[in-house]
């Protein structure tokens, strides 16, 4: 159930380290960042943002920020972002098509799930309390959820962040009910230019 996710550009000069450590069929055994090698199947793109497209003879070939690189074994490469590049983050599907991406509010650990059909981010009453989020600060009401009606109290959040994707001033609502994980709503969302492609969701800040 874990997703992948990984800001590929957050601050100026940050970069992609990749180096080939072999090769097998299909898989390549790559160091990204100076950890642990790992196999990465033909197609797979990593946390990092880094795809293997092909075992080329002696060599693999790789894309980082929409560049192709082939490298042989013992090889690496520094990729360093385009100057205009924007924040991104790229969440992987889980087994069963959810993507669900680790993240923060208010600078608090939280999990989220990228739902397009909430309007607004959208937390449980026990995660609000232990975020400190006090909903009575906020304007109550009533939402339609796939359970019926529930009560809400509609607030706003000082931060959200998404990998290294931060935005200030996310509107929310608090529900008073308890809720599995925090809905990644259209109020996050719609700041975001997001594009799929197959199991793969890459978010890009706008600015």
């Amino acid at each position: 159930m874990l997703v992948a996710l990984a800001c590929l550009w957050g601050t100026p000069g940050w970069a992609v380290d990749v180096g080939v450590s072999g090769m097998f069929p299909g898989k390549a055994l790559l160091v990204i960042n100076g950890g642990e090698p790992r196999i990465v199947p033909v197609g797979v793109r990593t946390a990092e943002g880094v795809q293997v497209l092909a075992i080329d003879g002696d060599s693999v070939a790789i894309e980082i920020d929409g560049r192709r690189r082939q490298l042989r074994v013992g090889e690496n490469v520094v990729q360093r972002p385009q100057a205009d590049a924007r924040t991104v983050a790229v969440i992987t599907a889980d087994t069963a098509g959810h993507f669900l991406a680790n993240g923060s509010i208010n600078g608090m650990t939280v999990r989220f799930i990228v739902d397009t059909g909430a309007s607004l981010v959208s937390i449980g009453a026990s995660e609000a309390r232990r975020l400190g989020i006090d909903p009575s600060s906020g304007s109550s009401g009533v939402a339609q959820t796939a359970n019926g009606l529930t009560q809400v109290s509609r607030v706003r959040l000082k931060t959200v962040k998404v990998g290294e994707i931060v935005l200030n001033d996310v509107e929310a609502v608090v529900h008073a009910q308890d809720m599995p994980v925090v809905l990644l709503g259209m109020s996050f969302l719609n700041r975001m230019e997001m594009q799929r492609n197959g199991d793969t969701m890459t978010l890009k800040k706008n600015y």
